[in-house]
């Protein structure tokens, strides 16, 4: 299987800045916005921290497709700065492990959570998700969201977290996946600026790579169109309005549009899709 250094999956998102230059954008933003930057709520910081199609709204839906209950322990896989963990600790009260490849977004994960109030419930680890330091069957849920396109080892991914995911537990996956016949993309996108990191499979390879890893089917959807609508939404106000303080470019900067525009377009093209699934661990 193809193999890259995870040095570029790293680079690629934090864009050579230190924790504290990011972790100081965001507080002056929230300043700016009439927010308190030493107790922010998790929706103050979810125009932000939610690095996926769909944003917040697509989050609490995966969660209630899932249903995570309270108390129970999710790995959210390549979780970023936690933007996803903090709100189902927030909404449900189950305990979140994020596990991400690029150290700082986990440093300021760490930052922002003990911000909210939330760091009793979500805790962050660097580390690689062919490789995860947890446990045999120690999670409830395994949750993956706009993360697994930088991974090209599907079969060990899958295979891993099955591993860590308890009998009876779920497997919870909102992701971009190829289109049918697997056309070229057009780059950049959010998550590569190129082909070298980017590896996409077909929803129906994808869920028969689930599947063999031991995972049974219970919830699939294809939410493409809504996807090209939200998107395009987005795109025409920050073209009509003043760019929002608070927004996804504090973490991606200027290239985040552009990205967002190819995304779009490679959406309308068929060369991507994007899914939402439920697997139960057998």
């Amino acid at each position: 299987m193809p193999r890259f250094d995870d040095r570029l999956v790293s680079e690629h998102y934090a864009r050579d800045v230190n924790a504290a230059a990011i972790l100081a954008s965001i507080l002056d933003a929230l300043r700016a916005s009439g927010r308190d930057p030493d107790r922010p709520t998790w929706e103050d910081l979810s125009p932000m921290d939610q690095f996926h199609v769909g944003g917040r709204p697509a989050t609490l839906k995966l969660a209630a497709l899932a249903d995570i209950q309270r108390g129970q322990h999710v790995l959210d896989v390549g979780g970023g700065i936690g933007g996803p963990a903090r709100a189902l600790a927030a909404t449900i009260g189950c305990r979140v492990t994020v596990l991400d490849l690029t150290e700082t977004f986990t440093q300021v994960g760490e930052a922002l959570t003990a911000r909210t109030g939330l760091a009793e419930l979500v805790t962050f680890r660097v580390g690689d998700a062919l490789d995860i330091p947890l446990d045999d069957a120690s999670v409830d849920v395994a949750w993956t969201q706009h993360s697994t396109m930088n991974i090209a080892r599907k079969e060990w991914l899958y295979a891993e977290l099955h591993r860590v995911v308890r009998p009876g537990g779920r497997l919870a996956m909102h992701e971009v996946v190829a289109g049918e016949g697997e056309p070229t993309l057009h780059f950049p996108v959010p998550w590569a600026a190129d082909p070298g990191i980017s590896f996409l499979r077909t929803g129906d390879d994808l869920r028969a790579t689930i599947a063999a890893a031991g995972f049974a089917e219970v919830v699939w959807a294809d939410l493409t169109g809504p996807s090209i609508e939200g998107i395009g939404e987005q795109l025409a106000g920050a073209a009509s309005a003043q760019p929002p303080v608070l927004a996804l470019s504090l973490l991606q900067g200027e290239r985040l549009d552009a990205s967002r525009r190819v995304l779009l377009r490679n959406l309308e093209e068929g060369r991507a899709r994007v899914v939402q699934g439920v697997f139960g661990r057998v």
